[in-house]
């Protein structure tokens, strides 16, 4: 499987990189869910998912990317509302470096093959990316910083299973319908 490099961005894909920002940063506007006290359960993870299996693995990081960078000039965009750079020392800077890694996975796998995205390709690419690589990076992290053994902070993440599952459930559904609905939102831009 590989991964090109977009040539170019032109004006659509800056439009649609800065519309996938603001749906995670809207979806940031839900509370979060504190769990042990240190990284709360958001839906931030739907829009990142969502980026990734409609941008493709580069543009959907890029929107990821957008995201943090507003959270590190002090905007707060993340659940909470937090933001500063202070997030990236904090317990949930593993998962937010884990979301833009996470971005570029599922577009990956997602977009891989051919340009229409199946159920079964947009479900294993949320799956791997969206929980399994995003837990990856963020777990050492929070054990790190909240000096919790390795183990404890891995069974303490297991309560963001169950919720992001269901928002991999959620991200198949959405990305099927807007391929049926607007199929000019995959477009892969000029290569």
């Amino acid at each position: 499987m590989t991964t090109r490099r977009p040539a170019a961005l032109d004006l659509r894909d800056l439009a649609r990189i800065v519309v996938f920002a603001a749906i995670i940063a809207v979806l940031g506007l839900a509370p979060g869910i504190p769990v042990f006290g240190s990284v709360p359960i958001t839906s931030q993870t739907l829009g990142v998912m969502l980026a990734g299996t409609v941008l493709g693995a580069w543009r959907g990081a890029a929107a990821v990317l957008v995201v943090e960078v507003l959270v590190a000039l002090g905007l707060p965009l993340l659940a909470g509302p937090r933001g500063g750079a202070g997030v990236f020392v904090g317990p949930s800077a593993g998962y937010l470096i884990g979301w833009i890694v996470g971005a570029f996975v599922i577009g990956a796998i997602a977009r891989a093959g051919s340009r229409r995205p199946v159920w079964w390709r947009t479900a294993i690419a949320c799956v791997v990316g969206g929980i399994l690589v995003i837990y990856a990076i963020g777990i050492p992290v929070v054990s790190a910083v909240t000096h919790l053994p390795l183990a404890t902070a891995a069974i303490s993440s297991l309560a963001f299973v169950p919720g992001d599952l269901l928002k991999v459930v959620i991200a198949t559904l959405i990305t099927q319908a807007l391929w049926r609905a607007y199929p000019a939102a995959f477009r892969r831009g000029r290569a």
